[in-house]
């Protein structure tokens, strides 16, 4: 890995989970280190509140605070915007600190476009104020999978084989069973954006790292999602009027990423 850092207008980070086993503190912190963001968003659930245990924070964790707490002594602009892990934090919504804020949404102008930034979880039926304890379970669920996951993945890459996402395997099974009784949160906000005319949406919240042009009757967007640092290890990077993917995994064995233009579908 390179010692020059690489400089980036724009970074969005979000699902980091610190204070869980799933977190990949120790890989998010390499790849902060290798980058000179200007501005730098966190897209929710940063912290892991409703599953944390005061008898998990390893250093790495801690590492990563000081490492956004870094980028706060440069003067950079850090936004933290609240999720549903982290939700109890909304309550200090419009919190600023220096260069810090905490807010719950964050309209961003860059090169003459707008883009409206939220975690997602609003307009996700399944952590609702009904639903919460369910989700909450199955935070904690997730959490000892992610750890199981990990086990087995290490015996395969023994093995000589390639890692599987017990995770990924089961999130998309429950979706085609739910798919019918639940809302689509990624196309309700995809047409709250284009009401509101913004020209991208960016979420967090499902682990899905993407790049995607929506069009509906009322017109169209650009859906962005930052991914997540618990399976894909991924964000979202802005540079000369362009967002790309920033896979962990792959972009430090200098494969290319993957763009918004090569990404733009319509349904």
């Amino acid at each position: 890995m390179s010692t020059e850092k690489r400089k980036i207008e724009v970074l969005i980070i979000s699902d980091i989970h610190l204070g869980t086993y799933g977190a990949n503190a120790n890989e998010l912190n390499n790849y902060l280190k290798s980058i000179d963001p200007n501005i730098v968003i966190i897209n929710g659930d940063w912290l892991d509140i409703w599953n944390f245990s005061g008898n998990y924070w390893p250093p790495e964790h801690t590492e990563n605070l000081f490492l956004i707490l870094e980028f706060i002594k440069q003067g950079k602009p850090v936004y933290y915007l609240t999720g549903n892990h982290d939700d109890v934090l909304r309550k200090f919504s419009d919190f600023k600190m220096d260069t810090f804020e905490l807010i719950d949404e964050l309209v961003l102008e860059l090169d003459g476009k707008s883009h409206w930034i939220f975690h997602g979880d609003i307009f996700d039926l399944s952590v609702g104020s009904k639903a919460l304890w369910l989700a909450k379970l199955g935070g904690r669920s997730y959490d000892y999978l992610i750890r199981f996951n990990r086990f087995i993945n290490n015996l395969l890459i023994s093995a000589g084989k390639e890692r599987i996402s017990l995770s990924k395997m089961i999130k998309d099974n429950v979706k085609r069973i739910v798919k019918s009784k639940v809302s689509d949160f990624e196309k309700i906000a995809c047409e709250r954006g284009i009401e509101h005319g913004y020209d991208y949406v960016i979420c967090g919240h499902v682990h899905k790292p993407q790049i995607e042009k929506i069009v509906t009757e009322q017109g169209s967007i650009m859906y962005l999602n930052s991914g997540d640092w618990v399976e894909n290890c991924t964000a979202l990077e802005y540079n000369e009027g362009q967002w790309s993917i920033f896979y962990y995994f792959h972009d430090f064995q200098f494969k290319d990423v993957v763009t918004e233009t090569e990404e733009e579908t319509t349904p």
